[in-house]
Parts: C-alpha cells; sequence; structure tokens
C-alpha cells in the first residue's frame, strides 16, 4: 500500500506535489510570510499590522474557528452614492476576484477572508496583492488586478504587484 501511494505521487504533476507538500497555516508560518512582505511589520500574538505598495494592512486570525480576514481601509462609508455602492457590488461579482468590498463600522473595506488552516503561502500573497489592488483601483477600475477584461496598461501594472509579493515570498 505504502509502496503504491509513492508512486502514486511520484505520477502527479510537480505543481500538485508542491501544493499537496505545504503543510497547515499556523500563526508562526504567517509571521514569516507577512514579515517577508514588510520587515517593519508588527506582529501582535495572532494578529499583524503592516504596510504593502504603502497601503497599511491588517490581518486578524480566530484559529479555533479556523478563520482569518485581511482588511485595508479605504475610505469612509459615510457618504457614498447609492452608484459607488452599486460599483462596489459589481466589482464583487466580477473583478474583485477573492477579495471584496465590505462596509463595517461606517468604514469601506478591502477585505480577503480564508478558512485559516487551509491558507497556502501563494494564496495568502496573492489574497494580500488583490486587496491592496482594489483598494488602490478604488473609485477607477474597482479590480484585484490579477485578471482583466480587455486590453491596456492597467491589468500589466496591477498584475506587477503581485509578481513583486510572490517573489518576495519566494524563498520561505
Amino acid at each position: 500500500m505504502i509502496r503504491m501511494l509513492a508512486l502514486t505521487v511520484l505520477l502527479l504533476p510537480a505543481s500538485l506535489q508542491a501544493q499537496e507538500a505545504e503543510l497547515h497555516m499556523t500563526i508562526p508560518r504567517m509571521a514569516e510570510i507577512v514579515l517577508a512582505l514588510d520587515p517593519e511589520a508588527k506582529v501582535a500574538g495572532a494578529g499583524f499590522e503592516f504596510t504593502i505598495d504603502d497601503v497599511p494592512v491588517l490581518i486578524v486570525t480566530d484559529v479555533q474557528a479556523n478563520r482569518m480576514r485581511a482588511m485595508v481601509p479605504i475610505r469612509s462609508a459615510e457618504g457614498m452614492t447609492e452608484d459607488e455602492m452599486q460599483r462596489v457590488m459589481q466589482a464583487n461579482f466580477d473583478t474583485a476576484l477573492d477579495a471584496r468590498y465590505a462596509v463595517a463600522q461606517g468604514r469601506l473595506w478591502g477585505v480577503f477572508i480564508h478558512p485559516f488552516a487551509q491558507l497556502e503561502k501563494d494564496q495568502l500573497i496573492s489574497g494580500l496583492a488583490q486587496t491592496v489592488n482594489i483598494a488602490k483601483t478604488y473609485g477607477t477600475l474597482y479590480t484585484g488586478g490579477a485578471a482583466q477584461f480587455g486590453a491596456g496598461d492597467s491589468g500589466d501594472l496591477q498584475r506587477a504587484l503581485i509578481e513583486e509579493l510572490l517573489d518576495r515570498g519566494q524563498d520561505i
């Protein structure tokens, strides 16, 4: 039985083998990833405060509930027009990707929410980059940046942040 399992693993594409080998997310592992993205990050228990591309990011985790939430403040929700609310809801459907616009405590946020233990390094990095991108493109493209419909320069510029962060986290 063990021999058959080993043979099955050898037959898997390398990308799936690497994916299978990734350990469950832990607070120390998340701290290692966050510190690779921003060496000046503040780690406090199960929470993290740091900056990506001049945008403040806050991560809160609840290991017992198996949840994590990365949040980026965008603006006050007070004064948002019906059209602006409509636009962020549309973006949540088609261009925000894994990030989402959300309203809480009178503020518009960019958020990335995921089960904690199942979160992989590249998912975390991509989710953070998408969350920063929806904050930076609020009022214009409203996009997470990992996929674009149409041609132009915006997609390449936004994808560049995801690539940069994935490169920073490559060696951990």
